[in-house]
């Protein structure tokens, strides 16, 4: 096969991969406090020594060496809800698995269990900046928390939520139900701006993800069709070869 179907398949083959990157961010778009995904791609550049070209440019091989994060901040939408906490610029929540290790998350969507404990809803406690869980009273009828984190009812302080942050957000590996975990050592957020009654959104955008794919769509349909035109002009050189040789 000659260098110009492997250049096709390369480019096929990294196009493929951003589409399921970008069916992922779709599927998740109504997901609290996702952050969409993009692929990292790097061309190496060949000589072509019968002078095609690929979309008027020259011939190189496609690599998609990594993914990042967009760790922009979603909008944030009032809930009416008491429990639902958004943080606002930079921060996650912490929490605890039964294992005891910790996982982070920015999605503030937490609810009481039934021992009066704050959880998440998959039912982890959410730690404060004590690292212990958080109870309230049956008698706790009206829960405030401050943009601090500062949770307190009408029968005084409860507790002060943790939230933390990291030197490399990046290198956060996402988890089940909105979670991430990491190696780093979280650092205290002393001042956290958070939103009581609100959720973070995801900030995923569905228009402009609808148009990179059906852009993406296009070009893998364009480097199918060059495949099979070199796919048949290699059937006919092969042909036209044997003639030859008869």
């Amino acid at each position: 096969m000659e260098t110009t179907s492997y250049i096709a398949l390369s480019r096929q083959g990294a196009l493929s991969r951003e589409l399921s990157a970008i069916a992922n961010n779709l599927a998740n778009m109504n997901t609290t406090s996702y952050k969409g995904e993009r692929l990292m791609f790097v061309d190496h550049l060949t000589k072509s020594k019968s002078g095609d070209f690929i979309a008027d440019q020259k011939l190189s091989f496609v690599r998609d060496v990594a993914s990042y994060r967009n760790i922009s901040e979603g909008p944030v939408e009032q809930t009416g809800n008491p429990l639902d906490i958004a943080i606002h610029g930079d921060g996650y929540f912490v929490v605890q698995k039964p294992d005891e290790t910790l996982q982070y998350t920015r999605n503030g969507n937490f609810r009481m269990d039934n021992t009066g404990q704050l959880v998440t809803q998959a039912g982890l406690p959410v730690l404060t900046d004590a690292g212990t869980p958080i109870f309230f009273a049956p008698e706790d009828a009206s829960i405030n928390i401050t943009s601090t984190g500062v949770i307190s009812s009408e029968n005084g302080e409860i507790g002060k939520l943790r939230v933390v942050r990291f030197d490399n957000p990046m290198d956060l590996q996402r988890a089940a139900n909105s979670m991430y975990t990491t190696e780093q050592e979280p650092l205290d957020v002393t001042e956290p701006n958070l939103v009581q009654s609100a959720l973070e959104r995801s900030n995923v955008q569905g228009v402009l993800e609808m148009t990179r794919m059906i852009e993406v769509s296009r070009q893998y349909k364009s480097a199918s069709k060059l495949i099979e035109k070199e796919d048949e002009r290699i059937r006919k050189a092969i042909q036209e070869l044997a003639k030859f040789g008869q």
